[in-house]
Formats: C-alpha cells, sequence, structure tokens
C-alpha cells in the first residue's frame, strides 16, 4: 500500500511513517518542516505547504492508496488566525485533493478534547456527541471545526474510507505533546477543589492504533484510548512534580508567570472538569490493546523529561 502522511515530520508522524515502511508499505509525506533522516532509510519527504499546489502534485505524481492527516496544531505550538487556516483549510485541501486524486482511504488524527470540558458533560463520551463549552476556550474552534469537516467526507465521498480518530493526550518517551508541556516544569498548577480524570497513551501506542485503523479499512468516528483514565493530581505526583492548588481566579493571574505553563483562562476548565472517552466502537473494530500501563507512561516520562535544574 502507498501511504502519505501529511505532517509527516511530526514526533508521532515519524513513528508511524517507519513503522509502515519497515511493514513493507511504500510511504511519503508532506510538510514544511525537513526531516532529513528519512531519506535515508527511502522515505521521501516533499518539503510545502498542503495547501498550496505543490501539495497537489505530491498527490497527482505519487498516487497513494491511503492518506493519514496529521497535519493540524494546537494552541502551543502556532497562535492567532494562521492555527486555523492550517487546521481547517489544511484539512480542506488533504480532503480535496484525495477527492480529485483517487484515495481510497483517509484517516484523519483528531483529538478527544473535541469533546470540551464542561460542568454538565456525560463522565464517558461517546463519538455520537456534539462539541461543548468552545466560548470557554475558542482556541479549540479551528480543530473541532476541522473534525467536523472530516466527518463530513463519510457522506460526501461515499466511494472514499474515511476515519476520524479522536486520539487522548500522549505522554511517556520522548516527553513532548500538550500534556507533556504542561508537566514541564517543577511546579504544576492545578485547580483548588477539583482534580479530573485524564485519558493518556504511550506515544508508539498510538502508532499501533494507527496502524490498526488502516490494515482493518475502519469507517467513521471513533474515540481511541488505552489505560483507564487517573487523576491529574496523580500524573503530577509520579512523574516527579509537585502540584499547587490555587484559587480560579488567583490561577488565571499566574498563568505564565511564576514557572506556570502558560495556559488561556478558558483552558482552566480541562483543570477543573474531565475529558473521557468510550472507546468500545474502536476496541470492536480492531481489538486494539495498548501495550503500556499507566505506570509505565509516567515512569517513561519521568525519565525522559527530568525536573528543571
Amino acid at each position: 500500500m502507498r501511504v502519505l502522511i501529511p505532517g509527516i515530520a511530526g514526533g508521532i508522524a515519524r513513528k508511524l511513517a517507519l513503522r509502515l515502511h519497515e511493514a513493507g508499505h511504500a510511504v511519503a509525506g508532506v510538510d514544511l518542516r525537513p526531516w532529513e533522516e528519512a531519506r535515508e532509510v527511502g522515505i521521501e519527504v516533499f518539503r510545502g505547504d498542503v495547501r498550496k499546489r505543490a501539495a497537489e502534485d505530491v498527490f497527482r505524481r505519487w498516487r497513494p492508496d491511503a492518506v493519514v492527516h496529521m497535519a493540524t496544531v494546537t494552541a502551543f505550538t502556532v497562535q492567532g488566525s494562521e492555527r486555523g487556516r492550517i487546521n481547517l483549510d489544511g484539512t480542506k485541501a488533504v480532503f480535496d485533493h484525495c477527492a480529485a486524486h483517487g484515495v481510497k482511504q483517509v484517516l484523519f488524527v483528531g483529538r478527544h478534547t473535541f469533546y470540551g470540558a464542561a460542568a454538565d458533560s456525560p463522565l464517558y463520551h461517546s463519538e455520537d456527541e456534539p462539541p461543548r463549552a468552545l466560548e470557554a476556550i475558542p482556541e479549540l474552534a479551528d480543530l473541532v471545526a476541522a473534525d467536523l469537516y472530516a466527518a463530513t467526507a463519510l457522506w460526501r465521498l461515499p466511494k472514499m474510507t474515511t476515519a476520524v480518530l479522536r486520539l487522548p493526550y500522549t505522554l511517556g518517551t520522548p516527553g513532548t505533546g500538550t500534556l507533556a508541556s504542561f508537566l514541564r516544569g517543577r511546579r504544576v498548577p492545578l485547580v483548588l477543589g477539583y482534580d479530573p480524570l485524564f485519558h493518556v497513551l504511550q506515544e508508539e501506542d498510538v502508532v499501533a492504533a494507527l496502524v490498526l485503523a488502516l490494515d482493518k479499512g475502519v469507517r467513521g468516528i471513533f474515540n481511541v484510548a488505552g489505560p483507564p483514565p487517573i487523576p491529574l493530581s496523580v500524573i503530577v505526583r509520579e512523574t516527579g512534580r509537585t502540584p499547587v492548588p490555587l484559587p480560579s481566579p488567583l490561577l488565571s493571574l499566574l498563568l505564565g508567570r511564576a514557572g506556570f505553563p502558560r495556559l488561556s483562562v478558558g483552558a482552566l476548565d480541562h483543570l477543573r472538569f474531565p475529558i473521557v472517552v468510550d472507546n468500545r466502537r474502536f476496541l470492536e473494530a480492531t481489538g486494539f490493546e495498548s501495550r503500556h500501563s499507566v505506570a509505565d507512561m509516567l515512569r517513561m516520562y519521568r525519565e525522559s523529561a527530568p525536573l528543571p535544574a
């Protein structure tokens, strides 16, 4: 199978590309960022923006059978309107190219934060639920819009096998990602009186889930998760950090200061209310089993991201 990965220079995307290449698939990617070592192992990386004509030329010339769209970004990495253009306009461009050039299968790699953190949300979110609480954290709006647009391919492009996978936070080695960035300092803020449950998944298990989704040819919207969720305070303590519970008004003033991570005020809801997903649909479709326990992930993160001096 010929697999094209927009966003191939990202950490998880690289691991996925190598796994697919080792399994005998032809693999290529499109990314503005370099990945110099890819050519050495036989993976071709086309430097460019998926929204530009040069990217469509890659689809036309390389003729992929499957596309794994991983070229989306979060508020931690890109600010402002450019993030919206990358996430929504980029997703539209990828699906347009797939439809125009005969791609048979597409995986859109989304995030479980699609569901939003709100006081009145159910504990376990199923795939049929709408997004919530976007007014509190507008930074998620473009990712939610990209997810919803990808899902429209299920009825707009019925000849193409489309799957939208909503992944939890990653944790472990190499210590990168949204949650890993939040845990980077010696002291980690919590909202006083709250201790939400967090789903976490190790990067190698994410790769295994994506490979299974390709191999099984799944179609539809799927929540992906591994071990049962655990309280945020446990994650903080077991990664060697010091939890600092603070009243919400005070914490909102200290974000980005005093050694605390930079978050929007709206993101504080993610420190109050859980986003836990029901992953039964994906388990039934693929038989996925995560290899890394929560204890494994916490230990791996602690070792790969030691406390700053």
